[in-house]
């Protein structure tokens, strides 16, 4: 059974500059929520409560987010219900924080969970990526796990002209939905990918992850990547990957950005329907 998360949440957000200059890029807001609670309720979702979010220089207002502000809740009108939610924001996990001291990749993040994790295997969530489904991805995964008992790293469809973007997955298909895995690679050529599944930002790792971290070479920027480390891991034991059922959004790129706002503003019930009418007024020209 998977208790724990890990939630990796140091990087600089540069892409984001200059909204990311003083505030941390999972802080960035879908409306009103930043992108990290969705990331922490899909691991509560997924009944894992105990959750450690490695952070870095310049983030301590994710700590303050998921922290109680007692001031702030004596201050709100209780009709509207904001202090209960305030609250519930503070009590909805047992998180913990951890600070990466250096930007080495996020294979070195993940290392640093390591005391923490102990000997039990543990649910990775990107910071920054968030995925929309009826049932939890990471309790899709668990649920892999819980079958095989060994390392499942979730994947999506991509176009095959882009698969040159993201970490490719190639292996044996045991159904629609689950491989067995021959490889994992960075950013293939399109005529050389083993196919189009690319991995989506959740995993669930078995504590044998940290011995190949250990054992895995810096990189580009001298960072350790995670990628790296899943290769080594797969040369001793078997991975699985799940197609996950879901649909994922990248918030730390800018125009998924604009279109993850966009897509859960329209299906807000508040203003849904007047949002609605005001994009399709906007692309017919009328502004009025």
């Amino acid at each position: 059974m998977v208790r724990k998360a890990v939630i990796p949440a140091a990087g600089l957000g540069t892409r984001f500059l200059p909204a990311t200059k003083a505030q941390p890029k999972e802080m960035l807001p879908i409306i009103d929520t930043p992108t990290i609670q969705y990331v922490v309720q899909e691991a509560v979702d997924s009944g894992i409560d105990d959750i450690l979010i490695i952070s870095g220089k310049g983030k301590r207002a994710i700590e303050d987010h998921f922290d109680r502000n007692v001031e702030l809740e004596a201050a709100l009108d209780d009709e509207d219900n904001l202090a209960n939610e305030m609250r519930r924001i503070a009590d909805m996990a047992n998180i913990h924080f951890i600070r990466q001291k250096e930007l080495r990749g996020l294979g070195d993040a993940i290392y640093y969970a390591r005391q923490h994790i102990g000997e039990e295997p543990f649910a990775v969530l990107l910071g920054d990526t968030i995925v929309d489904s009826v049932i939890p991805v990471t309790q899709q995964l668990c649920d892999i796990y819980d079958q095989y008992r060994k390392t499942v790293i979730a994947v999506e469809e991509v176009p095959h002209e882009k698969v040159q973007r993201y970490g490719i997955i190639g292996g044996k298909p045991l159904s629609d939905t689950l491989w067995e895995l021959s490889d994992l690679i960075e950013k293939p050529a399109p005529e050389s990918s083993p196919s189009n599944l690319a991995i989506a930002g959740r995993y669930i790792l078995t504590p044998d992850i940290f011995k190949t971290i250990e054992q895995t070479k810096p990189g580009k920027n001298n960072e350790i990547q995670l990628t790296d480390a899943l290769r080594l891991l797969l040369s001793r034991e078997s991975i699985y990957s799940y197609k996950i059922e879901g649909k994922r959004y990248d918030i730390g790129n800018k125009l998924d950005y604009l279109k993850t706002t966009v897509e859960f503003a329209l299906k807000r019930k508040e203003f849904a329907a007047p949002f609605r009418e005001y994009l399709e007024l906007l692309l017919t020209g009328d502004r009025s």
